[in-house]
Parts: structure tokens; sequence; C-alpha cells
């Protein structure tokens, strides 16, 4: 789908297609052997794994090294460690998806004035400017993914209805970027319906908050997740009350996957591209490294995925066959 989504700084999308090494870069990238690490806000989620492996195989296709893989467990302290150290340590890159706005800030801010190239992933920090602090932001169109999920629940909410929107709690560009388009065409298709908001800290606390917004909200009719991690907590907490309250959400993890495919809470997914995103920002790293100058937003467009067209997204998205797990759910959905 068409990018709908602006950048950190309002930028529009350059497509990742003109990250592309000429063969007179790709000898000379493989003469240097860059170095790389990479700084994510977690590597637990299917969404990082599916990056780290895009990153990694293409910088691996260069003969460069990725020297150092940090989880940050979304903790801004960490993240500040980490990026200290390695500014230490000197690698040739630091790839990084900041935990937050302005915690993060002057630990971001001093990898540029250390030497080192840095190339964000999803979001830069507050102050930050492209060509100055970073080279570039590779993202995915958070916006349009917002979109997405407001399109696809809203099928399943009669006039007058209510939803539950589950926002993250960290001042986080691509959550807020879902959130806002979310709203804006609930706004604009659906003025009928009713918006109650929960916000969750972490992904563990998000069944907790699911279950104070189901008490106070006992009439909602649906629910939107701003990733799937936590929207599996919520989906935890209604089946514990058997209540069948249709939900969508972004990512395709394997447990929302598996969820949609066999006819359960999530509807409707927007899924990003995570391994494609990983081999983007790699190649950015690459060009910035080689001294190429970068478009400061390259964003990869959202795919809409439903129960009908969920095995195939997999296979576009995870870039491996469905997992018997999947295509079980899914022939027996089709079967009943």
């Amino acid at each position: 789908m068409p990018i709908a989504g602006l950048g950190p700084h309002g930028e529009r999308a350059a497509p990742p297609a003109l990250l592309r090494l000429s063969e007179a870069e790709t000898a000379d990238a493989q003469k240097h052997r860059f170095t790389a690490a990479i700084v994510l806000h977690t590597t637990q989620s299917d969404w990082a794994k599916q990056q780290i492996a895009g990153i990694v195989g293409t910088l691996g296709r260069y003969s460069a090294a990725v020297v150092e893989v940090v989880d940050c467990e979304f903790n801004a302290g960490l993240q500040v460690r980490a990026l200290r150290r390695l500014v230490t340590a000197k690698p040739d890159a630091i790839i990084s998806i900041p935990v937050g706005n302005t915690a993060v800030a002057d630990a971001h801010r001093d990898v540029h004035k250390a030497g080192l190239k840095l190339i964000l992933l999803d979001n830069a920090p507050t102050g930050l400017l492209p060509g100055t602090d970073y080279a570039a932001v590779v993202s995915a169109d958070n916006f349009g993914l917002g979109e997405v999920g407001a399109k696809l629940l809203a099928d399943h909410i009669p006039m007058e209805g209510k939803i539950g929107l589950f926002s993250y709690d960290i001042d986080f560009f691509a959550t807020n970027e879902r959130e806002i388009a979310f709203r804006r065409w609930l706004e604009t298709n659906r003025p009928d319906v009713t918006v109650r908001q929960a916000k969750f800290a972490d992904v563990g606390s998000a069944r907790a908050v699911a279950d104070d917004l189901i008490n106070t909200n006992p009439d909602l009719n649906g629910i939107f997740v701003v990733w799937d991690e936590p929207a599996m907590q919520v989906v935890a907490a209604l089946k514990s009350r058997s209540l069948a309250i249709p939900m969508t959400t972004i990512d395709l993890g394997n447990q929302v996957a598996i969820e949609m495919a066999a006819g359960g809470l999530i509807k409707g997914i927007g899924a990003q591209q995570p391994y494609d995103q990983g081999v983007a920002v790699a190649t950015a790293s690459l060009l910035s490294l080689l001294g190429r100058q970068l478009p400061p937003w390259i964003a990869l467009p959202g795919l809409t995925v439903t129960s009908e067209n969920v095995v195939e997204a997999y296979q576009a998205v995870w870039h491996s066959p469905a997992p018997q797990a999947l295509l079980k759910a899914r022939l027996q959905l089709l079967n009943r």
C-alpha cells in the first residue's frame, strides 16, 4: 500500500529500492570489512528476531561483521549505558532503535560526535537532525499501519459502538503515529464510535491494564492494541472472562497470526516487514560508511492481513514457510 505517514521531521518517504550498492561500492565495502553494533529495544519479539536476521545477513554479504547485539529491555537507562560503552568500543556503525525521545537523545548524539555512523530504526530522539546527528531513519509506515488497524476493526463495530485503544505509555514516534492514525481514521470514517484509551508501560502490564479497562467499560465492542505482544496479553485477559471482543493490532508475530488464522479474537493485522527493514537499514549503514548521503527518512509500506491471506502474508513477511501450527489453524477454520 502507498506510504501514508511522514518522517520524524515531516519528511516524505524515500523507498528502500534507492538503497543499492554499485559494483565499485560493493568491492569497497568488502575491502573495508566494516563492523557494526545493533542496539534494540528488545531482542525477544518476533519483529526483533526478523529485523536482526535481515541486518546480519545483509552485512555479512558485504564482509561486514556484527560485533554486538544489545537488548535494552525497553529501558532508557540501559540504552544510554550501552551506547556510551559502544562509543568507547568504536564499531564503524551503530544501528539503534531509540527507546524514547528525550531520555536517550544525548547518548545517541554522542555516537556521531565520536565519529561513528548512526543509523536509526523507526524513531529519531528529540533534537537530533538528519545529516547532522544521524545518517537516516529507516522505518515502517506506522501511520499507514494505524489506519489499517482502524479499517479492519471498524467492520466489526456496530453503530454507536465503543472501542478500547491500548497505547504505549512512552513517548515513542512509531507507536504515537499508529495511535494518531487510528483515531483520525475513526473520526473521519466512523464518527459514531467512542474510543476509550488505556495505556501500558511495558508488555508485562498489558493484561492488568486490560482487566481495568474491561471493568470500567464492560460494553466494549472492539479493541486495538498498538503492537502484537501486548495484544496477546489482552487476548488472554478477554479469554479468561469468556469475552469474544474483536481485536486488531500491528505486527505479524507467530501468536497473533495463529490466533487470527484459527478464527480467534484477532480479526486483522497491519503487518510491518521487519526482515526487509533489516535489509534496508543494513544497506543504508554500508552506504553511509562509504560516504553516500542518504534520504533522511526511508519507509517500507505495511501489509493488510486477515484470516483469508494470513498464510501468504506470513511467507512474505518472514521469508520462510508458514509454521505447521498456522497452517493447521487456517485449515481447521476453513473446514468449520
